[in-house]
């Protein structure tokens, strides 16, 4: 009788309350130790354009970041911590892929095959693997994290690229860092602008539509500032989408 009593309990809580919400605890207290990377950033990256040589001078100081990356448990690291974690990651290997044909290397393709581009080769160790910069980008950051920004931070070393910014991506401020890096790549009339009613933007926006939602110019409007804002919102006839060029964004 007691069992019977018992469920009937839990039976009639569920159907007054519904199911229980167990929240697990969010271990936003942990975070990651960017100080090598911040300090070689800040030395080594003026304006997007990236010193190589002065990366491969210290390349053993990369090297140990690197390392604190693959020691680091991701599962323990809120969500924003894991976002500005992968993004880091990203960067920090494609700098150390680069550094692996510096200097005879003019663009990050150099250092792909007809084989294997470089994206796909393993080299970057996470989460107890190793795994290709396109799996961070394309299992794991686009997907799990669904936010279009990403593609304003990650950096594959060509000039057409979103610019590698001056310090780390982190937990507590990513939110900002991802606007900036938006702003910044959409304001800038190298990048993006309108001329004769034409909208000319970079490739990114094709090769990544579905990210944006298929609505470019919403996403454009949202960050533009008041004048190409005003461009934007203008009559346009078409969009054409810029040649990318793949050179190496370093002195």
């Amino acid at each position: 009788m007691k069992i019977k009593r018992f469920i009937f309990v839990i039976v009639t809580f569920f159907l007054l309350f519904g199911p229980l919400n167990i929240v697990t605890p969010d271990v936003s207290g942990s975070t990651v130790d960017h100080s090598i990377y911040a300090a070689l950033l800040e030395k080594y990256v003026k304006k997007g354009q990236v010193d190589y040589r002065g990366f491969k001078s210290e390349e053993a100081k990369l090297d140990q970041y690197l390392k604190v990356l693959e020691k680091t448990d991701s599962d323990n690291l809120s969500r924003n911590e894991q976002f500005a974690f992968y993004v880091n990651a990203y960067n920090a290997w494609t700098v150390k892929l680069i550094l692996s044909g510096y200097p005879g290397v003019k663009s990050i393709k150099d250092l792909g095959n007809i084989f294997k581009s470089p994206w796909k080769k393993k080299i970057c160790r996470i989460d107890g693997d190793v795994i290709t910069l396109d799996d961070i980008e394309h299992k794991i950051l686009r997907p799990r994290f669904k936010d279009p920004r990403v593609h304003f931070a990650i950096n594959c070393a060509a000039l057409s690229c979103p610019p590698l910014i001056s310090e780390p991506y982190r937990g507590n401020t990513l939110d900002r860092q991802l606007d900036d890096a938006a702003r910044a790549f959409i304001n800038n009339p190298q990048r993006n602008y309108l001329k004769d009613n034409t909208l000319y933007i970079s490739k990114i926006f094709k090769w990544f539509a579905e990210d944006f939602n298929n609505d470019v110019i919403g996403f454009l409007i949202k960050y533009a500032n008041q004048d190409v804002k005003k461009e934007l919102e203008a009559k346009r006839d078409k969009i054409k989408y810029l040649s990318y060029d793949w050179s190496l964004n370093g002195k």
